[in-house]
């Protein structure tokens, strides 16, 4: 993966050597403090409507991370040609370490921007589209998105971390994929794949 063929929407994209491998290094430069916003770096030249999406991904806590920080990092993917609409599917490493049941049951997210935030889910008490993961900061763990229509499943490491059976922006919409990142989180990317 080359940062040239990414667009970086409200973040920084890069190549980056990280343990001796090259890989692509996002982070959050707009919008700091605002979760679940369109804080994406996005492959030029893709439409995707259904298929795999397969990533390795890796997140880390920057030194200015705030408190509430978790390593939040993800992938986006029928994104809109102006950003301002998305599915987003993103873990929370720090929430598989906790001893906290509650937040260990947040471990990971589906969101659809801009209206089906992971707030508004918590607001109306809905709990379907989070379920725990395993999964810490600074370890490589393999995404892979499988999605047909308005239907998603979700895995991590090989095995389903969620499914969705009704996407937000419908079964019928298409767009770019991308990578999702958010508040003081360092984001590593690796062997993107998509099908």
């Amino acid at each position: 993966m080359d940062a040239e063929n990414f667009v970086a929407v409200n973040v920084s994209a890069e190549n980056f050597s990280l343990d001796g491998e090259n890989v692509l290094r996002v982070v959050k430069t707009a919008k700091l403090m605002d979760f679940d916003t369109n804080s994406i770096a996005k492959l030029r030249g893709v439409d995707f409507h259904n298929g795999t999406i397969e990533v390795k991904m890796l997140s880390r806590l920057l030194p200015d991370a705030p408190d509430f920080a978790r390593g939040f990092i993800g992938i986006a993917f029928r994104i809109s040609a102006n950003d301002d609409a998305f599915e987003s599917f993103y873990i929370r490493p720090t929430n598989s370490t906790t001893a906290d049941p509650v937040r260990k049951a947040h471990g990971c997210q589906y969101f659809s921007y801009p209206k089906y935030t992971f707030a508004y889910f918590r607001e109306n008490n809905i709990t379907a589209y989070e379920s725990p993961v395993s999964h810490g900061l600074n370890e490589w763990v393999a995404l892979k998105a499988v999605v047909e229509d308005s239907r998603a499943e979700f895995y991590l490491n090989g095995k389903l971390a969620l499914a969705v059976d009704d996407l937000k922006l419908g079964g019928n919409s298409h767009g770019a994929v991308g990578f999702f990142v958010d508040i003081g989180t360092e984001a590593f990317y690796k062997d993107l794949q998509i099908n």
